[in-house]
């Protein structure tokens, strides 16, 4: 395999494939310079992996066979020269399989032993099924999200991927600082909805001072002012306006050329402002309007598509989006690092595709590995 750069270099992590958060996670820890490998069912044993659409990138995969007990011996042998091992699974899941904690830490005590759940590994919706919209609901962040009279959903963001993964990669390094102190590893029960939950603290906090009405489109950054929102364009893009500084909003007024009666705060002018702020952006184009507000500070912003975001010229300066092949442009894991920056992602791979070369890399026995694949325990792409 490739020698491994960023500033997790060195470090060696097992992952159970999964959906969503947990793939994520596996696949930041890879792009910083982890040594990953996912552990994939055999396509003979299920549908392959779905889900996994740019989240597969930069690391091999191993399919082994989970329900024999030869399958999880080579996994158990995987997480005991490991750093760290990663599962999404319902709670008891990897328990039946055999390969829960109170298996892999006593073989290797080192072991940081991530877990990533929507509900949390206790508590009573701990078994229950569910989605990011049900755990952002549940930890309150989808209250604040949408129109006034209806919550809406920000695609799966807020509890998946930004309460799941990132609590989960959090959560596992600052194990690891732990163990540089104690020597010994420890399980992580990540919980989107605890994630999710986190959040929002300066929202709670907001609240607690008096300075957030619990409801939307109320609020100074959820739209309630006509002066943090998003209007449409003569062509039918948008644009977001987000001048909450007196400074920005004074810019912002001059450079959009638009009347507004009473100041930035006069509450009971907003409704006037907003339908005149709005019936300004109607008379040009997105591109129009982003030229005039481009090299200033009021703070606007063209609201672009998915697909046009690689193109903008800060990304292209900062290099944000690689190419993977095909016109196959992904975001480049983020942060930077000043010393140790990482190498260039690779595509993702198929179920098994690197399940011969990774084991033998890893020291096990040629014909032992020849005989799992003629038994169907390990299967070769």
């Amino acid at each position: 395999m490739t020698q491994r750069r960023g500033p997790l270099a060195g470090l060696t992590v097992v992952e159970l494939a999964g959906i969503g958060p947990a793939p994520y996670a596996a696949m930041l820890l890879a792009e910083l310079g982890a040594d990953v490998v996912r552990i994939d069912r055999p396509p003979a044993h299920g549908t392959p992996q779905v889900g996994l659409a740019g989240l597969d990138r930069s690391r091999p995969s191993v399919a082994v066979d989970l329900k024999t007990d030869e399958g999880v011996e080579v996994v158990r042998r995987l997480a005991d020269a490991a750093d760290v091992f990663i599962e999404g699974l319902r709670p008891g899941v990897t328990e039946r399989l055999g390969l829960g904690p109170e298996v892999l830490l006593p073989r290797n005590p080192r072991l940081v032993y991530g877990r990533m759940t929507g509900w949390g590994q206790d508590g009573p919706l701990a078994r229950r099924a569910g989605h990011d919209i049900t755990y952002a609901a549940i930890s309150g962040a989808l209250h604040v999200s949408g129109p006034a009279d209806q919550p809406m959903p920000p695609a799966n963001l807020v509890a998946d991927f930004g309460g799941g993964s990132l609590f989960l990669v959090m959560g596992v390094l600052a194990a690891l600082h732990a163990r540089e102190r104690t020597g010994a590893g420890q399980v992580v029960d990540a919980a989107m909805v605890d994630g999710a939950a986190s959040l929002t603290s300066m929202l709670h906090g907001m609240l607690a001072a008096g300075q957030w009405v619990d409801a939307r489109r109320a609020n100074v950054i959820d739209g309630g002012r006509p002066y943090y929102d998003t209007y449409a364009c003569a062509d039918g893009g948008h644009m977001a306006v987000g001048c909450l500084e007196p400074q920005f909003y004074e810019e912002f007024v001059r450079l959009l050329e638009v009347e507004l009666e009473g100041g930035q705060d006069d509450r009971e002018h907003w409704e006037q402002h907003r339908a005149a702020i709005a019936a300004r952006f109607l008379t040009r184009s997105r591109a129009e309007w982003t030229a005039i507000f481009t090299d200033t500070d009021a703070c606007v912003a063209p609201v672009l598509a998915l697909s046009e975001v690689a193109d903008h010229p800060h990304h292209r300066a900062r290099d944000t989006f690689v190419d993977l092949g095909d016109g196959y442009r992904m975001p480049r894991v983020a942060p930077r690092f000043s010393a140790t920056p990482p190498g260039e992602p690779t595509p993702g791979r198929a179920p098994g595709a690197d399940t011969t070369a990774y084991l033998l890399e890893q020291g096990f026995d040629p014909e032992q590995v020849r005989d799992l694949l003629t038994a169907g325990v390990l299967h070769q792409a």
